[in-house]
């Protein structure tokens, strides 16, 4: 009867070993090829070697396709000690990787050795909990979340068209959500701006939606910008953004915001909206048409009534 120790003997026989030795030299030569941790996320908390991909054995074979879509690259795999690699390059073979081997020894054999290792942002019990449903999407998962949490997104107002946007961005968990708005919460505007309330009447709108989000995510942080954005001041704000949300009201301010966006090369996702029409559009720089571009002057005042 075959045991474990054949059974590991007999695949290792089967598949093709790297030293840690050989994956280091090629990282510092800058060979192109793609590392695979299949360790558990409890033992990637402690590091990593730098570049790695994780999928953790027990979810490889439903979600590695995702991971490395290119069955003919190359692909080193390890674990802990070399072992459960061995099983995961196997497994990889078996579903068409043609170029795929094990590090012998493991991240614990790279760490004795004094390589190299990255210590990666991991999401906390309750963050697992929160982003649950992302984390089960493929085209999401933990890396993609985490990369929400550092992002940052600049909202051009708080009104009727930020309200949900600002609202759905802070519960996806944008890390950072900057708000500039000069006005304050008027009755008149809560049937369409739902990020304010009754409690929040005569209060600056920016600290308003601030309050909201606060109470609806904690894990983000809202950076409050209670003025206008104009010529004097678009760049300096939108620079420290990663992507800007146009929600304004008014022209003169969309294409303040465009023209600054353009020379920063930041992506601008614009809504408007009038009676019962709307639209949405996304705009990035140098991929494509600017709102200028589309719009090169606003229409006249008694086409476009505010």
């Amino acid at each position: 009867m075959t045991n474990f120790r054949d059974l590991l003997k007999k695949v290792k026989s089967e598949i093709k070993e790297v030293t840690p030795e050989d994956v280091d030299e090629r990282l510092r030569r800058g060979d192109r090829f793609f590392i695979l941790d299949v360790r558990e996320d409890e033992e990637v908390e402690h590091g990593l070697v730098p570049g790695a991909r994780h999928v953790t054995r027990g979810h490889l074979e439903s979600r590695v396709e995702d991971v490395l879509t290119d069955k003919d690259a190359e692909v080193v795999v390890y674990c802990a000690g070399g072992v459960r690699s061995a099983f995961a390059t196997k497994t990889l073979e078996e579903l068409g990787y043609s170029n795929v081997s094990s590090m012998s020894g493991g991240f614990t054999r790279w760490k004795d050795l004094g390589f190299e290792y990255a210590l990666p942002r991991m999401l906390d019990a309750s963050q697992r909990d929160r982003y649950s449903r992302h984390l089960i999407l493929p085209e999401v998962g933990e890396q993609g979340q985490i990369k929400m949490l550092e992002s940052k997104v600049l909202s051009i107002g708080a009104g009727g068209l930020s309200s949900p946007a600002l609202l759905y961005l802070a519960a996806a968990g944008v890390g950072t959500i900057g708000i500039v708005d000069a006005d304050v919460v008027e009755a008149s505007n809560l049937q369409r701006q739902i990020v304010h309330s009754t409690d929040t009447i005569g209060m600056s709108k920016a600290e308003s939606a601030r309050e909201t989000i606060t109470k609806l995510n904690p894990d983000v942080k809202v950076e409050v910008h209670p003025f206008r954005i104009d010529e004097s001041n678009a760049k300096e704000l939108i620079g420290q953004y990663d992507v800007v949300v146009d929600g304004c009201d008014n022209f003169d301010t969309r294409y303040v915001v465009n023209d600054a966006a353009v020379e920063l090369r930041k992506p601008v996702v614009h809504g408007s909206i009038f009676r019962f029409e709307g639209m949405a559009s996304t705009f990035i720089p140098y991929e494509g048409p600017c709102y200028r571009c589309l719009f090169p002057e606003a229409p006249p005042p008694e086409l476009a009534p505010t």
